[in-house]
């Protein structure tokens, strides 16, 4: 993310969650809980829009090092924007599957975007520890990634990668093909 971007992200902090707590944003997580969330953070083989390529095995070291716990949880990548904690995160045949939770309180106006579909985006904040340039493509093919960071986020660098807010027990969202997950969304709005 560049220092203007960063800049901009900060000054979009959000002010309101005196509306939010009144309107319950936090109806798919227990009582007291704040918004559980699933998704991918990362799909295997698949080129962002900076032309990055995460491939399968890459966070590996990261996550035996750091697990869930020592990841955060940010919005638009700022550091000075923590909005809640990632409870599960592992890679599969698909990308990096990460489920969370927001804060309460932290992330009110957040989790209310989210339920309402507004913001679904995720993106990782990462420094490269290996990597290959495919010289007909010029593809860069992460083969190791530090991971520190996912953030949620507006616009995601990779467009697939997307989250869902959870409603109690059952697969994530990220599980779910588009037909299920829109049925499963539908649901948990009534």
């Amino acid at each position: 993310m560049t220092t203007e971007a960063m800049s901009f992200a900060r000054k979009r902090m959000f002010a309101d969650d005196a509306a939010v707590a009144a309107r319950g944003p936090a109806a798919a997580s227990p009582p007291g809980e704040g918004l559980r969330i699933a998704g991918y953070a990362s799909l295997f083989g698949v080129a962002d829009l900076s032309r990055d390529v995460v491939e399968a095995g890459a966070f590996a070291a990261a996550l035996a090092k750091r697990g869930a716990g020592g990841i955060r949880m940010l919005f638009q990548h700022d550091p000075a924007r923590p909005v809640g904690v990632w409870t599960s995160l592992r890679e599969d045949a698909r990308g990096l599957a990460v489920q969370g939770r927001l804060t309460v309180g932290a992330a009110g106006t957040l989790a209310a975007l989210i339920v309402d579909g507004a913001v679904d985006g995720l993106s990782i904040g990462f420094r490269t520890i290996r990597a290959r340039t495919d010289p007909h493509t010029r593809l860069r093919h992460i083969l190791e990634a530090d991971l520190w960071e996912i953030s949620i986020v507006t616009f995601p660098m990779l467009t697939g990668a997307r989250l869902s807010a959870l409603q109690g027990p059952g697969p994530a969202p990220a599980a779910m093909d588009g037909t299920t997950r829109a049925a499963a969304f539908a649901a948990s709005r009534n």
